[in-house]
């Protein structure tokens, strides 16, 4: 038996596996290692975790999370796991990999995320071998909801919106230009916020203004990120999270303009995960550091 997390900021997801069933799966606050010691983390998954696993002893943990980049922040997750399950093989990774072993499996392809953030890989099938840096909400953040919220206000704001759109989204929203402002300036997440408007596009899709900034919005992330890749043309080119499966017909579009063959969007990296851990438990027999 093992355990897989995929752990966000905001919530963790744990999933009991054998290798060939889901036997229960859990759920905790997200964790961040960019921002919390190992003590904090212990203490969520001591209180929070453990209750729900009912004297489960796992074998092993694939912990996938936020801010997992650097082997100082691995660890401080390590530490917390191993406190916790003192037995237990633990291996600690960043989102970006989870998403490329849910989207590609075993087989080599380019992995994109595009959520609230953006990023994306080259991945051969067992690790990362090349990635084009996500900038963050600040500077970069390409093709997320967070990008697509920035266009959209930017037109808002500036008085280049249409009345019939503009009319919609301050009543939708609620907006004025300070109260906006004022909660933008003041977020902890900027980002979170700036994605929220994602929602209005989607339902406005079809407007001619609002596909436009949607296109755009795909344009700038295959011309920054994606085509940088070697073979991006031959290599299948894979997405997870909300931005790419609820645009998936105008990502398309954009894709094919640049000559990229799209074979899988995910809303979410769980089930891959789950497919990927369990074909390595039959191939292996038990589990192993991957």
């Amino acid at each position: 038996m093992i355990i897989i997390a995929d752990s966000g900021s905001t919530k963790t997801d744990w999933r009991i596996v054998t290798n060939d069933s889901v036997l229960s799966q859990a759920q905790s606050a997200g964790f961040n290692p960019m921002y919390q010691e190992a003590d904090e983390i212990f203490q969520e998954v001591n209180d929070v975790l453990l209750p729900q696993l009912s004297d489960k002893n796992p074998e092993a943990i694939y912990y996938y999370g936020a801010g997992c980049s650097s082997p100082e922040r691995n660890q401080r997750v390590v530490d917390a796991l191993r406190r916790a399950f003192p037995d237990a093989l633990i291996s600690v990774d960043h989102d970006l990999l989870a998403a490329a072993r849910a989207l590609c499996g075993r087989k080599p392809g380019i992995a994109c995320i595009l959520g609230t953030g953006s990023n994306t890989c080259l991945y051969d099938g067992t690790d990362i071998i090349d990635n084009v840096p996500s900038l963050g909400f600040l500077l970069g953040d390409e093709g997320s909801g967070a990008f697509m919220g920035k266009l959209l206000m930017k037109a808002y704001m500036y008085r280049e919106l249409p009345e019939d759109l503009a009319t919609s989204l301050k009543n939708t929203y609620n907006l004025t230009k300070d109260g906006f402002l004022d909660t933008l300036y003041g977020s902890a997440i900027p980002s979170r916020y700036m994605a929220t408007f994602a929602r209005f596009m989607h339902d406005k899709q079809k407007h001619p203004i609002i596909h436009g900034m949607i296109y755009e919005n795909f344009s700038e992330f295959f011309e920054r990120h994606v085509v940088k890749y070697a073979d991006h043309q031959t290599l299948p080119v894979n997405f997870v999270g909300s931005i790419s499966y609820y645009f998936s017909d105008i990502l398309k579009q954009v894709a094919k303009k640049y000559g990229l063959h799209i074979e899988t969007i995910l809303q979410s990296p769980s089930e891959g995960l789950i497919k990927y851990h369990q074909e390595l438990l039959q191939t292996f027999g038990s589990p192993k550091k991957v």
